[in-house]
C-alpha cells in the first residue's frame, strides 16, 4: 500500500509571482494572505506577487514568502493519507504547522524572526556557502577539517548523493573550496547567500530564536515530522522546540531523513510549495519512489481535489 509524505522547500525555491493564482482563484488562499499582510504590518502577498526581485530574495522576506506558499497550499489540500512530513530548513516550520504542532499565526511570527535575525546576523558576521559535488560526506567532512585554520568552515547541507553544502567563514569556506578541487570534486561553486547559514556563525540568530520558541505555544505534532538536526520522526513538543534551536548553527540532513522516510514505508513524495528542488533531491536519492510537486492552483486541479 502507498504511504505519502508532504516535504517542504526551503529558502532559495522562491520566485516572483509565486501564489498570485491561488490567490485569485481561491477564497480561502485570499482570507490566509490577507491575515498573514495583518499580522506582519506589510504587504507581503505584494512582495510575493509583483517583486520586484531584490526584495524578495532578502532573507527576511525570501523565508515568510515561501512559507506562507507552502502553509496556504495545504489548506486546499485534502491530506488525510498523509503519513509523514518533513521540510528543508526554513520547510521544517511548514512541515511542523502542517502536522499541527504549531499554528499558521504562531509559524508565521517565528520565521519572520528566523529571517529577521540570520539577516542581521549574516551582516554582522560575513559569511558564504558553497556546493560541492561529487565527494563523499565523510571526504567534505575532511577537506572542512584542512580548510579550518584559515576560518570556520563545516558541512551545513547533506542534499543528495554526491552534493554537499559547506558554511562558514568567506576565507574559511573559499579554502575548502581549494581544497575539493584538490580532492577531485566534480563541482565546486559558491553560492549566493546572504550568511554562513547552518554553521556556528549564526550562532547570534539561534539565540534569539530560542527566546522565541521558549514562549511560542506547540503541540505535539499529529503526524511524525522528521527533523533536520538528527534526521529522526518527532512528535514531542519539547523535542521539537529543543531541535529546533539546534537547526540553526547544525547542519540539514536531508538525505538521511528522506532515507529513513522510505525505510519507514514512505512510497510516495509530494513537494508542497515552490520551485521543484526536493523533488529533484529525491529522485537523486532513490529513483525507485513516486515523486511529485504542488506550486500552483493547475497542479492542485489535476493532481488532489482541491477544498473549495
Amino acid at each position: 500500500m502507498s504511504k505519502l509524505a508532504y516535504i517542504f522547500p526551503g529558502q532559495g525555491s522562491q520566485y516572483v509571482g509565486m501564489g498570485k493564482d491561488l490567490f485569485e482563484k481561491n477564497s480561502a488562499a485570499q482570507e490566509l494572505y490577507k491575515i498573514a499582510d495583518k499580522i506582519l504590518g506589510f504587504s507581503l502577498s505584494k512582495i510575493c506577487f509583483e517583486g520586484p526581485e531584490s526584495e524578495l530574495k532578502q532573507t527576511k522576506n525570501t523565508q515568510l514568502a515561501i512559507f506562507l506558499h507552502s502553509v496556504v497550499l495545504t489548506k486546499l489540500l485534502h491530506y488525510q493519507d498523509v503519513v509523514a512530513t518533513a521540510g528543508h530548513s526554513l520547510g521544517e516550520y511548514s512541515a511542523l504547522v502542517f502536522a499541527g504542532a504549531i499554528s499558521f499565526e504562531d509559524g508565521l511570527k517565528l520565521v519572520r524572526l528566523r529571517g529577521e535575525l540570520m539577516q542581521k546576523t549574516g551582516e554582522e558576521q560575513q559569511g558564504t556557502m558553497a556546493a560541492i559535488i561529487g565527494l563523499e560526506p565523510q571526504v567534505v567532512g575532511e577537506v572542512c577539517c584542512k580548510a579550518y585554520p584559515e576560518g570556520i568552515v563545516q558541512s551545513a547541507n547533506y542534499n543528495s548523493p554526491g552534493q554537499v553544502v559547506i558554511s562558514g567563514s568567506v576565507n574559511g569556506v573559499r579554502k575548502a573550496m581549494d581544497i575539493a578541487k584538490e580532492y577531485g570534486a566534480k563541482l565546486v561553486k559558491e553560492l549566493v547567500v546572504s550568511g554562513a547559514f547552518h554553521s556556528p556563525l549564526m550562532q547570534s540568530a539561534r539565540e534569539g530564536l530560542q527566546q522565541a520558541l521558549a514562549t511560542t505555544p506547540m503541540q505535539d505534532a499529529r503526524i511524525p515530522v522528521y527533523a533536520n538536526v538528527n534526521a529522526k520522526p518527532l512528535q514531542k513538543a519539547e523535542k521539537i522546540r529543543t531541535l529546533l534551536v539546534e537547526q540553526v548553527t547544525s547542519a540539514v540532513r536531508w538525505e538521511e531523513c528522506s532515507r529513513n522516510m522510505i525505510t519507514d514505508g514512505i512510497t510516495s513524495f509530494v513537494e508542497v510549495g515552490p520551485g521543484k528542488v526536493l523533488q529533484g533531491l529525491i529522485k537523486r536519492i532513490d529513483s525507485s519512489v513516486e515523486v511529485r510537486g504542488i506550486d500552483t492552483y493547475a497542479d492542485i486541479e489535476k493532481s488532489i481535489p482541491v477544498s473549495l
